[in-house]
């Protein structure tokens, strides 16, 4: 079987399990609303970055992008439908390939909607705070946004894959960012800013200081991402349905 069809049976299966869409849209709800409350509560500190309180609802709404991905792999390891995708698809491979990519063009398209969802109703609220944002700065944000929430997507299908459970990789990767991460990584230097979720999340600030950049840190994600989903690859290659 050719690659297209194996790509459209994949999103199928995208858009009619009900959690799936579901995840996207508390995506677009969860940061858009504390987007909302950020730039209504907006501080008048001299460190305080406009374009980082706009975006801010991203560090909630994350753990849908995490859950989409999550249980995009997860589904097919539900009363064995592992089994009947492979009997249809033998390639391994390429099956894992299609469900990467019927993950990540829904993921990034609701990581843009969001985004400028986001930095819209901020900016409502920051009122003149916000003036000083360029276009260009506001435009990188909103674009590394929505790709980092689809790296983040990707890390989460590629774990799942590994450890063939949605549970496992959401009991992992949820408290690493609401703790690892985001308590911890702070008191850890330089170092956080290679976490996975550290690094990537540099796009969304204005100014940013340290060892990468907003480009830099996205590259940082992707290599995390590419490992997940490679480690992810191997598992369903190597072992049994």
């Amino acid at each position: 079987m050719t690659f297209a069809p194996v790509l459209h049976s994949e999103w199928l299966k995208i858009r009619t399990l009900r959690s799936l869409p579901g995840a996207l849209l508390a995506l677009f709800a969860v940061t858009t609303a504390f987007s909302a409350l950020a730039g209504a509560d907006s501080s008048s500190d001299p460190e305080f970055d406009p374009l980082f309180t706009a975006l801010s609802g991203v560090l909630p709404g994350q753990i849908a992008a995490i859950s989409f991905g999550a249980m995009a792999v997860s589904s097919e390891y539900h009363r064995g439908a592992l089994r009947l995708t492979l009997a249809a698809v033998p390639q391994r491979g390429r099956w894992f390939a299609a469900k990467v990519t019927a993950i990540a063009a829904p993921a990034l398209f609701a990581g843009l909607i969001t985004a400028v969802t986001a930095l819209f109703v901020a900016r409502a609220g920051l009122g003149s705070a916000a003036n000083g944002l360029t276009v260009a700065e506001q435009a990188r944000a909103v674009l590394g946004c929505g790709i980092y929430l689809m790296l983040i997507a990707l890390f989460a299908a590629g774990l799942t894959a590994l450890l063939r459970s949605g549970v496992a990789t959401l009991s992992l990767l949820i408290p690493f960012i609401l703790v690892v991460s985001f308590v911890i990584g702070d008191a850890a230097g330089t170092v956080a800013d290679f976490l996975p979720d550290k690094a990537g999340q540099i796009v969304l600030h204005q100014t940013y200081d340290g060892t990468l950049g907003p480009w830099s840190g996205l590259a940082v994600t992707a290599l995390w991402t590419a490992g997940a989903l490679l480690a992810g690859a191997w598992s369903v290659r190597r072992r049994g349905a």
